[in-house]
């Protein structure tokens, strides 16, 4: 059984501050390496909180691509090595084919000036277009939605020095959210947890506490969210990504404030001004 890892750590400091220096006590996230591994191989290693194993594991095989149902997993083992946790994904037969065949595409010869070519076309790998019919946010609720975010993470509180990740539903408020010291981590686990809860992802916003990046785009595709709300700014890459797949995406959220990037009619505005 996986013994159960501590998200913190207390260390002592040195603090200096303009009333003076002292030695003070502060609590910091831990991180370790987590790895997937499907079929008994390692797929891929990651930097990221200890915790919410099977809701990163899930989350991530379905941003990624590698199952398009939760249904195609048969289970789920997380075994804690000590230097860092190995999570062994069993695929069912069909997904299990299909990721063995992509495997097996992206393995290119060591040395080839030509290899990472199919590895680039996966990292640029086209989005799944939301569609127009989903819900629109009132600025109100986009507003909302990062203030209810900053109050659903206690480990950021505990530390100052992890990402948040949830999931917005007008009228209900933040319905699920996941933290983890790396932004896409908290997504993918995020991903997990709405897909083990049966939350369907067209059904309201993801809201996350970073920047947005072309990957952060993808996964909230993959999701199936019409909206991404972030606190800082997009990549020019996520904004062109956002706009072919359909998606709003909102970012710089500060208090009232807030810029739309990408198909702006799904938010209910107020009277145009001009804004410098």
């Amino acid at each position: 059984m996986t013994r159960k890892r501590q998200a913190t750590t207390q260390i002592s400091r040195l603090a200096h501050r303009a009333s003076g220096t002292a030695t003070a006590n502060r609590m910091v996230p831990e991180e370790t390496p987590v790895a997937f591994s499907f079929a008994g191989t390692t797929h891929a290693v990651m930097m990221a909180s200890p915790a919410d194993f099977e809701d990163f594991a899930l989350g991530f095989s379905l941003t990624e691509g590698i199952i398009a149902l939760p249904s195609e997993i048969e289970a789920i083992e997380v075994e804690d090595h000590g230097a860092g946790i190995d999570i062994q994904i069993r695929l069912k037969d069909q997904a299990n084919t299909r990721f063995e065949a992509r495997r097996r595409r992206l393995a290119g010869p060591v040395g080839c000036g030509l290899c990472g070519i199919e590895s680039i076309e996966e990292a640029m790998r086209s989005v799944d277009k939301v569609g127009a019919s989903k819900p629109t946010l009132e600025a109100n609720d986009i507003t909302r939605s990062v203030k209810l975010l900053s109050k659903a993470q206690p480990l950021h509180s505990e530390t100052g020095a992890v990402h948040a990740a949830g999931f917005y539903i007008p009228g209900k408020g933040i319905v699920m959210a996941r933290e983890d010291v790396g932004r896409h981590n908290a997504l993918d686990k995020l991903a997990g947890a709405l897909a083990k809860a049966g939350i369907d992802g067209a059904s309201g916003a993801v809201v996350v506490t970073s920047r947005v990046s072309v990957e952060m785009v993808q996964k909230t595709a993959a999701i199936g969210s019409a909206f991404i709300i972030a606190v800082s700014a997009p990549t020019a890459l996520a904004i062109r990504t956002a706009d072919e797949a359909g998606m709003t995406l909102v970012a710089l959220v500060r208090g009232d404030d807030f810029d739309v990037f990408t198909h702006p009619k799904r938010v209910v505005l107020g009277v145009a001004q001009h804004v410098a």
